[in-house]
This record gives structure tokens, C-alpha cells and sequence, in this order.
């Protein structure tokens, strides 16, 4: 996986280029990088939520993270206004988000995770019908600004990886690569939190204590992820977005193991894998006819319903 991923990255670089080597090398790079860093962050955050939550099917966008943004989004430029959110330098917005959206989810998951008390239908329903909460009050805020704030809303709205500001691109670099270092030193604890609550207690790793400093990793690397380009999903509006789990079921097929120092690299793998390709795809071959997004959700509602059908079934 690793060689494939050189392959696309090397792709991605090099393939069909019309400009000076001076001017195209720096700017697909940063592409590049920032394809690497989201890839990678939101596939650890979702192994680790999904072992977290002891659930296959779950991920931090299906519970409302993606509607979170949009929201704290809205929110800042109904209060600021549209030209008061452009004069907000670049770092302090990023560190405004990133605090605002790991706070607010640590609350979010934390809080269902207590109220669902182990439930996972409960869990699921809760995070549902929290985050269509989160879109209600998102579309009540949009339709009191001006439309040409509403504009400014919606282009932020969506994953843009065609202009990445190198300061934010350091900045959540730092964080992401913080937080893995974080999630990296919880492999063998997670697999413990894996056997289940009794199991993990009788080897002496609380249960509770664990899944608070799991929950503090994955805020961390989804917020800087979507401070940095936007939500992968429809713009916080529609379907969540299946990245993760489009990710998390592949890793699971090519390693198919409950080990997550294999776990973890093997999803961060398929994670670039799957934007980098993806992107090199979309941009090289079909000249973008066909946003990432799309392609994403519409694979990630298959494989969504084959792995409900699946449970079920079992």
C-alpha cells in the first residue's frame, strides 16, 4: 500500500504539466500534503472512534461533526459579518476553529456516549437526530444573514483542496501529527478497550478513563482536518460524509486483524490512498467533471448498507 501510495503521490506531481517546474512543483505539493494530512487523520480518528464506540458502522461525521462546523462557520460570520470573517487573519481563524470544534465535539461524543450508556442503537439514533439538531439551527442562522454572506458561508462550506494556505497547512500539520503521536502511544490500550468493558477491567485498564483520552485524540485530528480544507461531506447539509468508513472497511479487509499497531498505518495507508488517487483521478484524468465528494458518497453508501446488512445478518 505504502508503494501504491508513492505511485499516486508521484502521479499526482508529475502527470500532464503545463506550467514551469519552479511554479507547479511548490503548489502540487502543498495539494499534496494536505491531501496526505486529512487523509490520514480523519481514517486514525475513525478506527479509533470505532473502537471507542465498539461499533463498525459509526464514524465522527455520521454523529454531527461535519454539521459542527458549518455551524461554528455560520455562526462566526453572522456575528462578524462577511468582511469582518475575511479580515480575521488566516491563524487566528484556524485556532478559533480548531478550539471551537474540539470542544464542542469532546462535549457532543462525551455526551452521548454517557446518554446512550452503552446502547449503541441509542448512541446512533442520539447522534443522529443531534446532528439534523445542528443542521436546523445551521439553516435558522443562514436565513437571517445577507444572501452575500450566505455565499461566503456557502463556498467554505465544502472541502477545497485547490488552495491551501501554507501557514494553515503547518499549523495543522503540528496538530495532526501531535495528535497520531498521541493515538500511536494508545495501540495496545485500545486493543484491550477491544475486548470489551469487563475484559479491559480485568486487565487493568479502566475503561471510562481510556475512551475520555481516545475521544481528546479524535477532536483533535477531525477539527484540524476540517480546519484546514472544509467537511468532505455535501457541505454540512446533506448525507455525512462515508470517507471514514470507506476507509476503515478496506483497512479491515487488507489487515484483517483487531491489532491497532497494524490497524492504524493500515488505514492512514488507505486514507491517502483513497484521496490522493482519488483526487489524482478526478483532476488529471476526468479534468474534475466529477467532484471527490460525489464518488465518495456514493461508494460509501454501498458500503454502508452492505456492512448494516451485514450485522444484521449475523
Amino acid at each position: 500500500m505504502a508503494a501504491l501510495l508513492a505511485v499516486c503521490a508521484a502521479g499526482y506531481m508529475l502527470w500532464s504539466a503545463k506550467a514551469p517546474w519552479s511554479f507547479l512543483l511548490p503548489y502540487r505539493a502543498t495539494k499534496l500534503a494536505a491531501l496526505l494530512l486529512v487523509g490520514v487523520a480523519l481514517s486514525v480518528a475513525t478506527v479509533l472512534f470505532q473502537t471507542v464506540t465498539a461499533n463498525r458502522i459509526l464514524t465522527p461525521s455520521l454523529m454531527g461533526f461535519d454539521a459542527l462546523y458549518v455551524f461554528v462557520l455560520t455562526l462566526l460570520v453572522h456575528m462578524l459579518g462577511a468582511t469582518g470573517y475575511a479580515a480575521i487573519p488566516p491563524g487566528l481563524l484556524f485556532a478559533a476553529n480548531l478550539g471551537a470544534m474540539a470542544g464542542l465535539g469532546l462535549l457532543l461524543f462525551a455526551g452521548l456516549m454517557r446518554l446512550a450508556g452503552g446502547d449503541m442503537i441509542r448512541l446512533v439514533l442520539s447522534g443522529i437526530v443531534l446532528g439534523l439538531l445542528i443542521r436546523s439551527m445551521t439553516e435558522f442562522l443562514q436565513r437571517l444573514i445577507d444572501p452575500s454572506e450566505f455565499q461566503t458561508v456557502q463556498s467554505m462550506s465544502f472541502a477545497r483542496f485547490t488552495q491551501i494556505d501554507p501557514l494553515l497547512l503547518a499549523l495543522s500539520a503540528t496538530a495532526i501529527l501531535a495528535a497520531l503521536a498521541a493515538a500511536w502511544s494508545l495501540r495496545t490500550r485500545l486493543d484491550v478497550l477491544s475486548l470489551g468493558d469487563t475484559a479491559a477491567t480485568g486487565l487493568g485498564e479502566p475503561p471510562a478513563r481510556l475512551r475520555r483520552q481516545a475521544l481528546v485524540v479524535i477532536c483533535i485530528l477531525v477539527a484540524a482536518a476540517t480546519a484546514l480544507v472544509g467537511p468532505l461531506s455535501s457541505g454540512g447539509f446533506g448525507p455525512s460524509s462515508f470517507f471514514g468508513l470507506i476507509v476503515t472497511a478496506f483497512a479491515h479487509i487488507v489487515t484483517p486483524t483487531h491489532r491497532h499497531a497494524v490497524l492504524i498505518p493500515s488505514a492512514a495507508l488507505v486514507g491517502g490512498l483513497v484521496l490522493v488517487g482519488g483526487q489524482f483521478i478526478m483532476e488529471r484524468l476526468f479534468a474534475l467533471a466529477t467532484p471527490l465528494t460525489v464518488v465518495i458518497e456514493l461508494i460509501g453508501g454501498a458500503v454502508f448498507l452492505v456492512l448494516l446488512l451485514k450485522r444484521r445478518a449475523a
